[in-house]
């Protein structure tokens, strides 16, 4: 069945109120209403107490908002915002779509899912959590803008020399302090290896610009650090390894350029970094490493690594075996199947 086509589709983002997410939204060029959410799972119990009326009073919000828009369908990819938003969906009928993007679902996929007509995963081994009946493999979707980067042009953008090796260390929009005190410990050592494109996030960016400025002419024009890059289709197209975090966007993009990785799962995210890092290393696509041994490791691996380019260019190999370009597509086909099914 071919998919709606974009302008059949009237788009609606709803999410929590002050997060990222109407901004994004707005980039998009999304209409976006924020509702009050909150998190309950592993908070304290005054806490997850004052989170458990914010959810109501998302979910109250949710059902109001549902009744003056009528959606044909909802696409939930977790979070506890979407937990108020799937509920009031299912009470009004409307039939909802979720995605998992983590290989293990957390409590907010599990709960939409019980609510869910079809539930999307990245891999098949999330099979084994859903109903067989409900459950179909997607793939993780990228950007459009993705396709759009090759290897030269990236680094002719970032202002990258085609004939050398070039590292990219990334910790999220916010950035990780850990991967950016790790790298600040061996900078010198690691640009006499390779070139560096860092992206440190914004709270940090105040002394890694101060470390940046400190180096001399040499490794200085080696490295090319932002506080945050809108093109990261760019610097993952241009490198040839990257030290980063393993949130659920590494299952897509990183198979998307072929870029083989060190990860290190953030500790405080309760399973799902360390089970999506472990699913690319036992798959020869990426190494991992521990967040409190990263300092001690980061150098002898890249090293290692650079200087055996065979084995680096079979995990390039292996890491882009693992893509699903077709991702967007299959998701977009799942819910158009949905909204017909349910309109007739």
């Amino acid at each position: 069945m071919q998919a709606l086509a974009a302008d059949e589709f009237d788009v609606l983002y709803v999410g929590g109120e002050g997060g990222v997410e109407g901004r994004l939204a707005e980039r998009a060029g999304l209409r976006f209403v924020g509702i009050p959410a909150g998190g309950v799972h592993g908070l304290a119990p005054w806490r997850a107490a004052q989170n458990f009326i914010k959810l109501m009073r998302g979910w109250w919000a949710a059902y109001r908002l549902g009744r003056q828009e009528r959606p044909a369908a909802l696409f939930a990819t977790g979070g506890y915002a979407s937990v108020p938003v799937a509920l009031a969906a299912w009470m009004l009928r409307s039939p909802i779509l979720v995605y998992l993007p983590d290989i293990e679902p957390g409590l907010a996929v599990r709960v939409i899912a019980r609510l869910a007509a079809r539930v999307a995963v990245t891999v098949d081994d999330s099979h084994a959590y859903f109903p067989a009946r409900k459950v179909v493999t997607t793939g993780y979707p990228v950007r459009a803008e993705f396709h759009e980067f090759d290897r030269t042009g990236a680094r002719g953008a970032l202002g990258l020399a085609l004939d050398e090796p070039a590292l990219l260390v990334m910790g999220g929009s916010r950035g990780a302090r850990s991967i950016n005190q790790a790298l600040s410990g061996v900078l010198e050592q690691i640009l006499e290896l390779t070139q560096v494109v860092h992206v440190s996030g914004e709270l940090d960016w105040p002394w890694v610009a101060e470390r940046r400025d400190g180096l001399v002419a040499e490794l200085k024009s080696r490295y090319h650090a932002f506080p945050y890059l809108h093109e990261m289709g760019a610097a993952m197209a241009a490198a040839d390894l990257t030290v980063c975090r393993a949130g659920a966007s590494t299952l897509g993009e990183l198979p998307f350029f072929g870029l083989p990785a060190l990860l290190v799962p953030y500790p405080h995210a309760w399973r799902y970094q360390r089970v999506n890092a472990e699913w690319l290393a036992e798959r020869g696509a990426a190494l991992q490493v521990d967040d409190e041994r990263l300092s001690e490791e980061l150098l002898p691996t890249v090293r290692r690594l650079f200087a055996d380019r065979a084995t680096l260019a079979e995990m390039a190999e292996r890491m882009a075996a693992l893509a699903c370009p077709e991702a967007a597509a299959r998701l977009a086909e799942e819910l158009s199947s949905l909204v017909r099914r349910y309109a007739t």
